[in-house]
């Protein structure tokens, strides 16, 4: 697979890259627009306060005593872009002839692109130092500047496409994004963990329908993860194994839950699936983070990764028999940075919120207040209804 990189500065400083797998800019008989003519301002300048010019400060983060959960503070993202209009889309590609517009991509066209987050909740400040303060002064209460990194991946330039309609070729540039996302995200001091994730349709929240994902890079490894930990950091001091490799091992060994087994991968609907319609992707081979794949299992990702999506999509039917789209949430967990890296290994959580036609599964009391899930059907009847589906 052949993708060419292209790294440039936007108007107010943030990074973007165009990943290209079109073959004229591949070989360089082509190159993307370099430039961006926006009037945007330096992000890191002072801004004014009540007359009085301040510096830049970081979205903070505070330490829930009784969790012990970081919970980043982004006020700014209260006006950040809502659900805009077709014709003024900032993840559309720059309109032909024009000076300019308050679009991210500074080209008329391109294939894959990555740039920081304009309205990040995590955002590291050059100069401001990382260190641990107290909410008015009390020892239990421990903040922290929320410095990390927020990126956008766009998949293609066309709002009406998904990356089911783009086919292998450009799903597998996107997977070479994710994976040169990661490497490079995981170098930067302090971060603990790096999380590639799409969320997909209205009902998820979405408030830009462009076709996208995100990419985030922690200060501190996530509640999620941690959990895992908690199982899985015993379990290899005791067994000497990874309890992820363990649960894809089991999965093949009952076969029930299987919807599909390649060469490199395996999809699952996961024994204790608590989402209506749920899978779980994992490599055969052990491997931490999405750059660690090689180039036959990035091929055989990308083929798998669209039929799971296109099953997602045929999983409910309206009466007249047409399908429902989705709405999804697809996220990566990556093996942390640092000493518990061992302990987990790459694989991919699916999941839908929609419990049926026209009705969602809200997080009411149980699920919300105590994080004690209920599940609405089975692991085996959504496995059913997937293998009914996949690939047709």
């Amino acid at each position: 697979m052949s993708v060419r990189k292209t790294a440039i500065k936007l108007a107010d400083g943030r990074d973007l890259f165009y990943f290209d797998d079109t073959e004229e800019y591949v070989t360089g008989q082509k190159t993307r627009r370099t430039d961006d003519p926006r009037p945007l301002g330096d992000r890191f300048a002072p801004v004014e306060v009540d007359g009085e010019l301040k510096p830049v400060t970081a979205p903070t983060m505070r330490r829930d005593p009784l969790t012990g959960e970081w919970i980043p503070m982004a006020t700014h993202r209260m006006n950040r872009t809502f659900l805009p209009p077709a014709d003024a889309n900032p993840f559309a590609p720059a309109r032909p002839g024009a000076a300019f517009s308050d679009g991210e991509i500074p080209d008329t066209d391109y294939d894959v692109v990555v740039f920081e987050n304009r309205f990040p909740s995590l955002m590291t400040v050059p100069g401001q130092t990382d260190e641990v303060t107290y909410l008015d002064g009390l020892p239990l209460y421990e903040t922290r500047p929320a410095a990390g990194r927020c990126e956008v991946i766009c998949f293609g330039p066309k709002l009406e496409e998904n990356l089911v309609d783009m086919g292998h070729k450009r799903m597998r540039t996107v997977i070479e994004a994710w994976a040169d996302r990661t490497y490079e995200l995981e170098q930067l001091p302090g971060i603990k963990q790096v999380y590639c994730f799409e969320n997909h349709g209205k009902e998820i929240g979405v408030t830009l329908h462009h076709p996208h994902g995100q990419i985030y890079a922690y200060p501190y490894v996530t509640p999620r993860t941690q959990m895992m930990l908690t199982q899985a950091t015993p379990y290899r001091a005791e067994t000497g194994r990874n309890l992820v490799k363990d649960v894809l091992e089991a999965e093949l060994a009952s076969g029930r839950r299987i919807i599909d087994e390649t060469e490199h991968w395996v999809l699952f609907v996961p024994g204790a699936a608590k989402w209506p319609v749920q899978m779980q992707l994992m490599p055969k081979r052990d491997v931490g983070a999405l750059y660690e794949l090689t180039p036959a299992e990035r091929d055989d990702l990308a083929g798998i990764y669209l039929k799971m999506l296109a099953a997602g999509d045929k999983f409910f039917v309206e009466a007249d028999g047409k399908n429902i789209p989705l709405p999804y949430i697809s996220g990566w967990h990556q093996a942390p940075v640092g000493e518990h890296r061992a302990d987990l290994r790459l694989h991919l959580d699916f999941f839908s919120i929609l419990r049926s036609p026209g009705k969602l599964k809200y997080l009411a009391g149980s699920e919300s207040g105590m994080a004690a899930w209920i599940s609405d059907t089975t692991p085996e009847k959504i496995a059913d209804r997937l293998r009914e589906v996949y690939g047709k």
